[in-house]
């Protein structure tokens, strides 16, 4: 008696437990990824459970009463690849909502190979990373800015604690190139000026990305060898993806933190569960909030704010229409000591005055023609202005008087269609075209040199792609793209190829070849000389590169891959300085377009350097499973060009070698709550800088290079170890994460350049951030 007494009592505490323990809905819709068709009757199982769920007419599914926690999904379907999704967080302050793509069978497959969540549109074999928005909540260090994330892959480099700069396999983070949605844009950043060598304004970085974390999904990485329909970049593309909302029920986000306080809300435009949906955060500083109570940081004032949506308009019989759109203003003031007995250094003597604007709005529309065919549009209007201003102070009144004048300003107004023809399950043909009137201008006066010019034209991308498989190991790409600026009167055609071959049930190899060309940069084609009384280098050809990537993938059975990449890309076209009446004591003979960052030329350019980068990546990750995940990766890289004097240098980031270690842990320590951790480590090869003559420097009063040694000298090292530390609590109708983020948290002093400084009289190492603690809490509901 005694003994079904107790059996009883613990039967009833275990029904008990589990009707306690909070659950979340995972609902979502299962589609073709060659033309987005719904997938009916595929089967979704949560795996480690009993739970599984089957797709309707419509693709869509749906797993109730799923626990918190984490969790795997696999998907399968007749005729298609199965997949497990890992690294799905159910909270219970919002549904999981997931739209996964499935590729067709032509190949005979293993087990389903385990991945994170992806968008992959583009059909390319090599050089991509899937960037999720979970993995930018976890991983340490980023900021919450995709940009930082990206550094922790292979090949990719910081290039400023203060920026998001992406130094890819060697490339300036100028040769890289921001997409919305499928489309280029102006620089999505705030304070484009972080982090720089003359504090100027910069083309494809700054502080922080204005599209928050919230409102993103996931995001396609490319690093080389682009396929047909990407143009006009050399390095890399960061192809950023929105998330559509929550189109059943209304959810709120708000988080407070160092970077800024953020609210989001999302839900259904009616109340039919078929409609559209909305999404849109609101972000301000945090560093704006002291500033508005008084508090500076070492006599700066920095402010940023944005605003961010995105629209979701389904139709029955006409396609999908989203309209989405941000907006970013920044600004940067520091204030010179009114005292000169407490001027240490140079900048102390100055009054700076930094604003930057960003805009982007846009529509797009896809639609499944019969069985067969998708078709996509898109258009996309962005714009940019940044200013800043440099005053010297006077010593004896403290009047200001302008000594550095900068302006940008740049606009996009793009237009993309394409169609996707599944011709059988072997063979799948693209084809569209990117047209885009495209507006730059730049003024710049400093003591020493002026720049300004204007240009407007069209920049015409029609593209074609063939993918194929001919044998059912075996999968190719063959596609053309072609490149045309009407301002400067350049074209170029570029072929691209990839091919695959599966060999073994879990191993692959691939190779890509593509031949890329990018235009210059605004302030290479309409820096004003005053000396020609024109803009010199107007008619300046694109520099060119091609890419070769040969790439072999094994995936191991619990969820985790190891990835070997050999890369060369041989770079050509590259503008320098040569001989010529017009070139003064000024002449760089190193210079090249190819380390140019933040500043201008007014001299005659010809398109006749070269460089080239050539590298090993060798990566290892393992996706969260088991509460354990890790990133591990090492880059041995050469990156080197020829200048106008016909010798070979390093190139400004010639780092040489690339480490990265992410790795994380977490514990569900009771049914409703996390803890996790995780750190990264990272260790990059010096870059290279031209050395200072302090002599010289001292008697004309400012900074004179040894321009004869440019880029001879390596700074030392850097390392920095990043780690993070959180809590997740899930109740019955909300969820809140409290995290510490400590970036560089042992401190170690990485330098970031050597400049001359005229009050010291001497060269001085600037360095970058120390030990910097960010404490944050979201809430969820």
């Amino acid at each position: 008696m005694l003994k079904k007494f107790t059996l009883s009592l613990l039967t009833f505490f275990f029904y008990v437990s589990l009707s306690a323990q909070t659950t979340q809905t995972v609902r979502g819709r299962i589609i073709d990824t060659n033309n987005e068709k719904p997938l009916a009757g595929a089967n979704i199982i949560l795996k480690n459970t009993t739970q599984g769920a089957q797709t309707d007419d419509n693709g869509y599914f749906r797993l109730e009463k799923v626990p918190v926690g984490r969790h795997q999904l696999e998907i399968s379907s007749i005729g298609f690849e199965t997949q497990v999704i890992s690294e799905i967080l159910v909270e219970s302050g919002k549904e999981v909502v997931l739209e996964i793509r499935l590729q067709e069978a032509t190949k005979q497959l293993g087990e389903a190979i385990v991945k994170a969540p992806s968008n992959n549109l583009t059909g390319s074999l090599t050089s991509i990373h899937s960037i999720t928005t979970e993995q930018i909540f976890r991983y340490p260090g980023t900021y919450l800015d995709p940009a930082r994330l990206a550094s922790a892959y292979a090949g990719v480099a910081n290039s400023n604690d203060q920026a998001n700069g992406m130094i890819i396999r060697g490339n300036s983070p100028n040769s890289m190139q921001w997409r919305l949605e499928g489309v280029e844009i102006v620089n999505p950043n705030h304070l484009s000026n972080a982090g720089t060598f003359s504090d100027r304004i910069t083309q494809n970085s700054g502080g922080v990305n204005i599209l928050s974390a919230q409102l993103l999904g996931n995001m396609n990485f490319l690093t080389g060898a682009f396929p047909a329909e990407y143009g006009n970049a050399l390095s890399g593309v960061m192809d950023m993806r929105l998330r559509k909302g929550n189109n059943q029920r209304h959810e709120f986000t708000a988080q407070a933190g160092l970077i800024g306080i953020d609210l989001a809300a999302e839900g259904p435009l009616s109340n039919s569960k078929k409609n559209g949906s909305y999404l849109v955060n609101y972000r301000y500083s945090f560093t704006g909030l002291l500033g508005l109570l008084g508090v500076t940081f070492g006599g700066e004032d920095i402010t940023f704010q944005d605003l961010s949506f995105n629209i979701s308009l389904p139709s029955k019989k006409s396609g999908t229409f989203t309209v989405f759109g941000m907006a970013g203003l920044s600004s940067n003031y520091f204030a010179g000591q009114r005292d000169t007995t407490l001027w240490e250094v140079q900048k102390d003597g100055f009054d700076i005055n930094y604003t930057n604007k960003m805009g982007a709005l846009g529509a797009t529309h896809s639609i499944n023609i019969g069985d067969k065919l998708l078709w996509r549009t898109t258009l996309v209007g962005s714009g940019l202005e940044s200013v800043r201003k440099g005053y010297v102070l006077s010593k004896s009144n403290f009047q200001r008087y302008l000594t550095q004048s900068d302006s940008v300003y740049k606009g996009r107004i793009s237009f993309t269609s394409s169609l996707g023809y599944k011709i059988n399950t072997r063979n799948l043909l693209k084809v569209g075209a990117f047209i885009t009137h495209q507006s730059d201008g730049i003024y710049s006066v400093a003591s020493e040199q002026s720049a300004k010019g204007e240009g407007r034209g069209l920049v015409l991308q029609p593209y074609i792609n063939w993918q194929f498989t001919p044998v059912s190991k075996l999968t190719a790409n063959i596609g053309l793209h072609y490149l045309n600026y009407t301002v400067s009167k350049s074209q170029s055609v570029e072929p691209r190829v990839s091919v695959g071959y599966q060999l073994t049930n879990n191993q692959s190899i691939s190779f890509a070849y593509g031949l890329h060309s990018q235009l210059q940069l605004p302030q290479v084609y309409f820096a004003y000389s005053t000396l020609a009384q024109n803009t010199p280098n107007i008619a300046l050809d694109f520099t060119k590169a091609h890419h070769y990537v040969l790439s072999h993938q094994y995936f191991f059975k619990r969820g985790s891959y190891f990835k070997t990449e050999l890369y060369y890309q041989k770079i050509f076209n590259v503008p320098v300085i040569t001989a010529s009446p017009l070139v003064t004591q000024k002449v760089e003979p190193g210079f090249s377009t190819l380390n140019l960052v933040e500043g201008f030329i007014d001299e005659p350019l010809q398109n006749k350097g070269t460089g080239q980068n050539y590298g090993i990546e060798i990566t290892y990750q393992q996706y969260l499973a088991n509460g354990f995940y890790a990133l591990v990766n090492g880059t041995y890289f050469n990156s080197s060009y020829v200048g106008g004097d016909g010798v070979k240098r390093n190139t400004r980031y010639n780092g040489k070698h690339i480490f990265n270690l992410t790795t994380g842990k977490e514990w569900e320590y009771s049914k409703n709550r996390i803890l996790g951790t995780s750190i990264r480590i990272i260790w990059l090869g010096g870059f290279y800088e031209t050395p200072i003559d302090e002599q010289a420097s001292q008697q004309a009063g400012r900074a004179i290079y040894k321009v004869t040694e440019a880029f001879t000298v390596k700074q030392p090292d850097y390392f920095r170890p990043d780690f993070r530390i959180y809590l997740k609590k899930s109740k019955e109708r909300y969820s809140r994460t409290l995290a510490l983020d400590i970036q560089n948290i042992a401190g170690y002093k990485n330098t970031a350049y050597s400049y001359y400084d005229i009050l010291q009289k001497k060269v001085i190492k600037q360095y970058q951030l120390g030990l910097i603690p960010i404490l944050s809490y979201r809430w969820e509901f």
